[in-house]
């Protein structure tokens, strides 16, 4: 029997089915709360002297060769060091979550990230205490907010001619290669007109 004629006789005699429809409104109300957002901890404090203290996170992308590459970094506050990061040809929860695996246990830290849903995720949320960190967030449309990764994004985007690259592997061979310069040769004003890994070196003598 036609399912139209079904509903006719249904709605005549006011039948109603007792299988349960989905309702759209808990399946939206169950992610909410899979999803957590946190407060903004860190709240613009970026005069950090404790290096492995205060980190930030997020995520880029990179153009090249007609295709679409997605680099998530891990930048120590303090230092300006670039202590994790991992490459993907996609934006899936992998691109963070091995990020995160490239991380030390960090007890006490605190990783800032903006509210996207990698980061809200109970996965990532769970690498980060694993890591003995807690999370922070910036507010919702607020860039400045996570500012110290925003910078570092501006001088890769500015430094490597990333859309030259012909492959994925080509363009990994880049960004590992500015990554290692950025942290070990490009000297910072903000910094002592030191590299990243000397101020680092240089916080940690200073607190002995």
């Amino acid at each position: 029997m036609n399912h139209k004629k079904i509903s006719r006789i249904m709605g005549k005699y006011g039948l109603i089915a007792k299988v349960r429809r989905k309702n759209p409104y808990k399946a939206i109300m169950k992610k909410t709360e899979e999803h957590r957002i946190f407060a903004n901890r860190l709240d613009r404090v970026f005069n950090q002297t404790v290096p492995h203290r205060f980190f930030c996170t997020d995520i880029t992308y990179l153009p090249f060769n007609d295709r679409f590459a997605y680099l998530s970094v891990v930048k120590d506050i303090a230092t300006g060091e670039i202590t994790a990061w991992h490459l993907s040809p996609h934006i899936t929860m992998e691109l963070v979550l091995k990020t995160m695996d490239r991380m030390k246990q960090r007890q006490n830290a605190l990783i800032h990230s903006d509210q996207g849903s990698h980061y809200t995720s109970p996965e990532y949320s769970a690498r980060v205490r694993a890591l003995g960190m807690e999370q922070s967030m910036s507010r919702k449309g607020n860039c400045i907010d996570n500012a110290p990764i925003e910078s570092f994004f501006g001088h890769l985007k500015d430094d490597v001619d990333f859309r030259s690259c012909k492959t994925f592997d080509e363009l990994e061979s880049l960004i590992e290669n500015y990554i290692n310069y950025y942290n070990t040769e490009r000297a910072q004003w903000s910094k002592n007109k030191m590299t990243p890994v000397e101020y680092r070196d240089h916080l940690l003598a200073l607190a002995a």
